[in-house]
């Protein structure tokens, strides 16, 4: 099978005085391109760990993280960062976005950085909005969008320069149900038109539901759920 993203043998663990704390276990995970996995557990249970890990942003105590067969241990700090641009997008739980910057200014930044043309970037960026159902909030910024809207404009800036894979953290936990319904479906949707890959830790086992797989953290340890 053709793996985009694999962890073998993970583990990390946190010195706290004189205390080391075992956030993860031996954990294994294999993703393929295209496929979108779920990531449960209790709140505490490390599902933040495990995808800064996934997505180079923190290294595991032991263990390895291959990207595209790549063994990303091997690579320098310059080389981990390279390959995280272009490989990883990620979404939290908060937008993050800038600002000072519009919508579609805030999806085209990432595109201007990795050296696409402003024509080229903007095209870009606007047919994601559009997709994502913000056609006529282009040019608004973010104190004029709703909680749901800022999370669209995070997640077609998460995928602007076409990743392999989003990692996403909790992306509608700050909505109301109602809502995170929505963006959740857009956003899936998106994932699913644009054949990426997909790894979203949520506590709403109903949203868990809509992806291809679900394996769940707990104490340390992941496990598949049938």
């Amino acid at each position: 099978m053709t793996v985009v993203l694999e962890l073998k043998n993970i583990v990390r663990n946190f010195h706290q005085a004189d205390e080391i704390i075992h956030v993860l276990k031996e954990i294994n995970l294999k993703i393929a391109p295209g496929q979108i996995v779920a990531l449960v557990g209790p709140s505490g249970a490390g599902k933040t760990t495990l995808l800064q890990i996934a997505g180079l942003l923190e290294l595991p105590s032991k263990g390895t993280v291959q990207m595209n067969g790549q063994n990303c241990n091997q690579l320098t700090d310059t080389e981990r960062t390279a390959l995280r641009c272009q490989f990883a997008g990620f979404v939290y739980q908060f937008h993050y976005l800038l600002q000072e910057f519009s919508a579609l200014e805030n999806v085209m930044l990432p595109c201007l950085i990795a050296g696409q043309s402003r024509p080229k970037a903007k095209a870009r960026a606007e047919d994601l909005l559009k997709r994502m159902g913000l056609k006529h909030r282009l040019h608004h910024r973010p104190k004029k969008l709703s909680g749901g809207e800022q999370q669209r404009v995070a997640i077609a800036r998460a995928i602007a320069n076409e990743p392999k894979i989003l990692l996403a953290d909790e992306p509608t936990g700050n909505l109301d149900t109602s809502t995170a319904d929505a963006v959740f479906n857009e956003m899936l949707s998106l994932v699913r038109e644009t054949g990426l890959s997909a790894l979203v830790a949520t506590h709403n086992l109903d949203l868990a539901a809509k992806m291809d797989r679900t394996v769940r953290l707990a104490d340390g340890k992941l496990k598949e759920k049938g």
